[in-house]
């Protein structure tokens, strides 16, 4: 089995120490305030914030589907990615939600639901509530990332591929739980230079991997039997292996990602990085550098599917043998799942050079002498298993110097993603239900170290339901369509009508999460369009029957919301109390941050392909998606870069949570 060189261990214990240094840097700014440990003291540059969103967002084992997804079907895999890894979520947050949420004032989405419901009981029940869902929510996240990096390291270390994981986990734990707000930034700073130079080198050398598009066709058709692995545009029938039928209906499977995604957007925005943002301008700014720079992610992985496909042309020509090898495992070891395969078998190709036992044997007489570094290719289906691909090119395709420059991106990717998730979470767990519910009078210190507990109660509830996934594309399919469609009514609805509350909101979320954990117990296989559909359904008869059978919000605090967020919608009551001045104001702003959303969609869908195409050779495909990415700027320029307010503009860029002097004027108008 090959082993990481002097270098490449030398260069990943730099990238620890030095990431281990700039989050201890930040523990005594972090500790100051809960204002400075989740969310920087509002102080933070757009720049810095937008590199924070991207390394977040640039996950180990979001880049392991993905990058599965192109191995199997080209370009077009990025249609599968519209159900989350494609971030197209982005559009509504650089045109108006994270605006909307940044003028509250909040530290935490569910803190907001005191400023959009008031502060009666049932609004204090359902902040806590709110908090115990992101909880629920941050528990299977992390299990999806805890999942990805097992499947990644196990390929590098002659060491339990778990133990490996809880180490790194703990020690992103620490970074994470001491640093606070301050040091996630700091660190994913440090962490985006690697991220991005892996994408630019990973690029290069799969683009002089292959000589033409017609190779890369070719060459695809071998390995996994599709005959329009280089196609644009998705197809209604696609060819896939065993374990991937259900999105052979590829084109149907892409419209209910994209109507999941932007009912999930138009929701969006209860992040640290937009409440905790210094203006308008710079939640905008900051969501387009992140779109920028994520861009450079999707030729880094369709260069890892170009060169994956050369590494199993090279160990199986014969693919006969992987099932060979699945079943040879299955005799030796009857008691092996899916989630304990990738253990048994990194623990087997780990072992000494000669075969010391019967099913070693017999794997050496089916894969030949290099068995043991086939063997981790080698899925449980007995296919191979496209979720290795990317730490199987890193380890056998790239030189020494480059591999450690990979596992180190690949580790930030993955640290960035978990200190983000758990420091935004643990906002929730301290301010909304240890202090706002059980210890009202908290000093701050004791608030800090309420924090440290929930860092690790989060981290161990991830880990220990990460150990019990079969693979990573279920695990990830559940979160979004599952769990995620559970919660979609009451994010969406509370922004846009007016006659949303408190106890809608309890009963969708109740409902769709309550459904969501039902499914996953008694019904696992079910598919994900089902899951989606049901528990969206779910989500919205909860949310519309629990507003409509009790009493409205406050209209004093849907005043003060309404006037202070600006939102567009069913606000037909607060509307008409606006002056014919503030409404034309206000609908300008409206119109834009609408038509912005569709032409920053088309940008970004367009980017991330032309940027494939280039690696693959596919010149004439590249050619022909240009001018929908020149639409699609034209439209931006219009309706987002020119409404944009200047870098200085007090009156349009209020402090958030105040009242600009137009809503000052309406505010007296209305107590009129």
């Amino acid at each position: 089995m090959k082993s990481l060189g002097a270098a490449d261990i030398a260069m990943v214990a730099a990238y620890l120490l030095v990431v281990l240094g700039a989050g201890l840097l930040m523990t005594r700014r972090a500790s100051r305030s809960l204002e400075d440990y989740f969310l920087g003291g509002r102080r933070l540059p757009w720049w810095l914030l937008g590199i924070a969103g991207m390394t977040t967002w640039f996950d180990l084992a979001g880049t392991m589907i993905i990058t599965s997804f192109l191995f199997l079907l080209g370009p077009q895999g990025l249609y599968i990615e519209f159900r989350g890894g494609a971030v197209l979520v982005l559009a509504f947050l650089i045109a108006y939600t994270g605006k909307w949420h940044r003028r509250s004032g909040c530290r935490t989405s569910a803190e907001w639901v005191n400023y959009r419901f008031g502060n009666d009981a049932a609004a204090g029940w359902m902040r806590m509530f709110i908090a115990a869902m992101a909880f629920l929510t941050t528990i299977g996240l992390l299990a999806y990332l805890i999942r990805g990096l097992s499947l990644f390291v196990g390929m590098f270390v002659p060491y339990p591929p778990l133990l490996v994981t809880l180490i790194l986990v703990g020690f992103c734990g620490i970074y994470t739980m001491f640093s606070g707000f301050y040091g996630v930034v700091l660190t994913d700073l440090v962490q985006g230079v690697f991220m991005l130079a892996a994408c630019v080198v990973v690029s290069v050398i799969a683009f002089h991997a292959v000589p033409d598009a017609g190779a890369v066709s070719a060459l695809a058709l071998k390995v996994t039997g599709n005959p329009d692995w280089a196609a644009t545009f998705p197809r209604w029938n696609t060819t896939l292996p065993r374990g991937y039928e259900m999105y052979q209906s590829l084109f149907v499977f892409a419209g209910f990602y994209l109507l999941r995604t932007v009912l999930a957007g138009m929701g969006s925005g209860g992040e640290s990085r937009y409440f905790g943002a210094r203006s308008d301008r710079d939640c905008g700014l900051q969501s387009m550098l992140l779109g920028i720079t994520i861009t450079l992610r999707w030729p880094m992985m369709i260069g890892f599917a170009v060169l994956g496909m050369v590494l199993v042309e090279h160990h199986f020509p014969d693919q006969a043998v992987i099932e060979q090898a699945a079943e040879a495992m299955r005799r030796h070891h009857p008691g092996i799942t899916a989630a304990t395969w990738h253990d048994v078998t990194s623990q087997l190709a780990s072992l000494a050079d000669e075969p010391s036992s019967h099913v070693e044997a017999e794997l050496a007489s089916i894969l030949g002498a290099e068995w043991r570094e086939k063997l981790p290719l080698v899925s449980a289906r007995g296919t191979v298993n496209p979720e290795q691909i990317l730490p199987a090119v890193i380890l056998h395709s790239l030189p020494h110097g480059v591999r450690g420059l990979l596992i180190v991106a690949m580790l930030a990717a993955m640290m960035s993603t978990l200190a983000g998730v758990v420091n935004q979470t643990s906002a929730l767990m301290v301010c909304d239900i240890y202090q706002n519910r059980l210890r009202p009078g908290a000093a701050n210190r004791e608030l800090i170290l309420a924090s440290y507990a929930a860092t690790w109660i989060q981290l161990a509830g991830g880990f220990w339901m990460g150990v019990q996934a079969g693979s990573l594309n279920e695990l990830w399919g559940w979160i979004i369509m599952g769990l995620g469609a559970g919660g979609l009514a009451p994010y969406l609805l509370r922004l846009y009508w007016w006659r949303c509350n408190s106890w809608g909101i309890a009963g969708g979320i109740g409902l769709g999460a309550a459904g969501a954990v039902t499914q996953r117990i008694v019904m696992p296989e079910m598919i994900e369009w089902q899951q989606f559909l049901l528990m969206s359904a779910l989500s919205f008869i909860g949310t519309i029957a629990g507003s409509l059978m009790t009493a409205p919000t406050a209209m004093g605090t849907l005043r003060h919301f309404y006037r202070t967020t600006r939102p567009f919608g069913w606000w037909r009551p607060l509307w008409n109390e606006l002056p014919e001045t503030v409404r034309a104001e206000w609908g300008r702003e409206h119109r834009n941050d609408i038509l912005a959303v569709p032409f920053l969609m088309l940008t970004q869908v367009t980017a991330f392909l032309m940027a494939m195409h280039l690696v693959i050779h596919a010149h004439r495909s590249l050619l022909l998606t240009l001018p929908f990415l020149l639409i699609g700027l034209a439209g931006v320029y219009r309706f987002w870069w020119k409404p944009l307010p200047p870098a200085i503009s007090p009156e349009s860029e209020p402090a958030p949570g105040k009242t600009s002097a137009v809503s000052t004027v309406v505010t007296a108008k209305g107590a009129l």
